[in-house]
Parts: C-alpha cells; structure tokens; sequence
C-alpha cells in the first residue's frame, strides 16, 4: 500500500501555518514553493515544510489532518518544536544526493530536457544554462 503523508508548511519561525495531506511530499512541498498548490499559501508565502509524519494508508492520514487542522495553534507549535526545534526546512532532507542543492526538484531529467519543453515560467529549470559551451 502506498504511504501518505500528512505535513505543516510555515510561511516562518511562528508565522502563518498550513495543514495539509499527499501521498508525495516531495512533489506536493514543491507545488507550494511554486505557488501551485494552494491560494492560501501562496498569498501567505507559506513554503517552509517544518513537520511531517507518514501513514500507511490515506483514511488514516486524513483522519490525522483533520485532527490536527482542529487543534488550538499553540498544540500546532508544539508538534513542530518536538519535531523541528530549529524550524529548519526539511524539503532538502527529503531530496536525494546533488539535487539538495536546488530550490525544488526537476522534471523529469533536465539533462535531456531542451528549451521548447520548458515551462517557461519555472524559475528552477530557467536557472540552467542550455547554451553551448565553447
């Protein structure tokens, strides 16, 4: 069975919390940071993944998301202290070897992508250089 995730996203240290449920926290964390997940955290700037916790299966972690999305915020606070004393972003963490370096993760392999099937927005594959070295 595919495992689920339930997360809190801060838009700082004590700032502005997000609640919310995905089965790749990799990709949902990555749609938040590019402002296509949410309008709530997008118009707060709520990018910082700062708790987590997997389940098994998705009705659990729903269930854990609504529990969690009815708790007072100083239990919230709580949660991420235990967890993250430091309020670090956890998103690096979850990333694989070199790609700890980037903002958000690519798209399929960006050594084979080519200019025209780029986004032409997305600020993390416009970082690259595509023009021929000499």
């Amino acid at each position: 069975m595919k495992s689920s995730f339930v997360y809190l996203l801060a838009s700082r240290r004590n700032g502005t919390l997000y609640c919310g449920v995905t089965s790749n926290l990799i990709h949902r964390t990555w749609q938040h940071r590019a402002g296509q997940a949410s309008a709530f955290t997008s118009k707060y700037s709520i990018t910082i993944l700062v708790w987590f916790e997997e389940h098994g299966d998705i009705t659990a972690a729903i269930h854990r998301e609504t529990q969690i999305k009815r708790w007072r915020r100083e239990w919230k606070l709580k949660l991420i202290e235990d967890f993250n004393p430091q309020w670090r972003d956890l998103y690096d963490d979850l990333l694989p070897g070199p790609e700890r370096t980037y903002e958000k993760p690519p798209v399929g392999d960006p050594g084979r992508a080519t200019r025209p099937h780029l986004a032409q927005n997305d600020p993390f594959l416009n970082s690259f250089d595509f023009r021929e070295r000499v």
